[in-house]
């Protein structure tokens, strides 16, 4: 896979693990981390979100994740305008602030996209994988901005809620649990190309928490190398998810050493970027596994 240059920055895969920190513009987010109250209506008022963005990078994120809506499972939809709202003054405070940092944009909308694009935002995260909105490929075409696709198979009616653990998706059925995940994030990666997106800006999400069960989630992150194999970089999102909970009978703030155990799993497995709420403590267990396996190997 090539390097992936980004805002004067160069991505080289494979090298080392890159750290996104996620940044929840949200009332609601399920790891009780949302900003919004940071934020004015007027948009004037993101302190709270750029001093947690100050931490992130200097606790050594390489990516920030701004994002308006929340995706846990039974959370009310957002219209695009309140997305806007809510993510547009938080991107321009770090981009004015961290013009070096990359910013990259967490909705499956349109709009959204290209409002984030025009106010700094650098890279377009959709959950959805451009099914959500015929409209988005075209926007990160149009760009020339890199696309992290997720695979997602969540239904909002089969929602399963257990008090504190939080929400899990259920209901999903697979026949063939990998084979079926790398189908549908083809499925993207086509949608994208037609497009007229190119194959070194798409970076693939396999999607852990969406749509799968506790045992999904823990055999997919555990076999991320198959995902790998695709061709195409890898972004693995764990961070104090449900399956973690529900392995552990533990609540979303206590979930930092099972984020870690996944993750490191996943670094081994050929995770090229984590998607983090504990940034000072994943850039730690990155670091630290990326010793183990990659800088081991390029010593051979």
């Amino acid at each position: 896979m090539q390097p992936l240059k980004i805002n004067h920055q160069t991505l080289t895969w494979g090298e080392r693990t890159y750290v996104m920190g996620i940044l929840n513009a949200t009332p609601d987010s399920f790891s009780g981390d949302g900003l919004l109250s940071s934020l004015t209506a007027s948009g004037g008022g993101q302190g709270g979100a750029l001093a947690q963005a100050r931490q992130f990078v200097e606790a050594g994120a390489d990516i920030l994740d701004v994002g308006g809506e929340s995706t846990r499972p039974g959370s009310a939809p957002v219209d695009a305008d309140e997305e806007i709202r809510r993510v547009i003054p938080v991107i321009r405070a770090i981009a004015d602030e961290m013009p070096e940092t990359l910013i990259s944009v967490d909705t499956y909308k349109a709009s959204v996209a290209e409002a984030a694009l025009n106010a700094g935002a650098h890279i377009v995260n959709d959950v959805w994988g451009l099914r959500a909105d015929p409209e988005l490929a075209s926007v990160v075409a149009k760009f020339g901005c890199p696309v992290i696709l997720m695979h997602n198979r969540s239904n909002p009616a089969s929602v399963e809620v257990r008090e504190q653990l939080g929400n899990a998706f259920i209901g999903a059925e697979y026949g063939n649990l990998l084979e079926e995940i790398k189908a549908e994030l083809l499925e993207s990666v086509k949608i994208a190309e037609q497009a007229g997106v190119g194959s070194e800006s798409i970076i693939l999400d396999p999607g852990i928490g969406f749509g799968k069960t506790v045992a999904e989630n823990l055999e997919l992150n555990n076999r991320l190398d198959e995902i790998r194999a695709l061709g195409y970089p890898v972004l693995l999102g764990p961070s104090r998810k449900s399956f973690i909970g529900y392995t552990l009978d533990l609540p979303a703030d206590q979930r930092v050493e099972g984020t870690a155990a996944s993750i490191a799993v996943g670094i081994a497995r050929g995770a090229d970027i984590i998607r983090v709420h504990d940034v000072k403590e994943m850039v730690r267990i990155a670091r630290m596994t990326d010793a183990l396996t990659r800088q081991w190997l390029t010593k051979q």
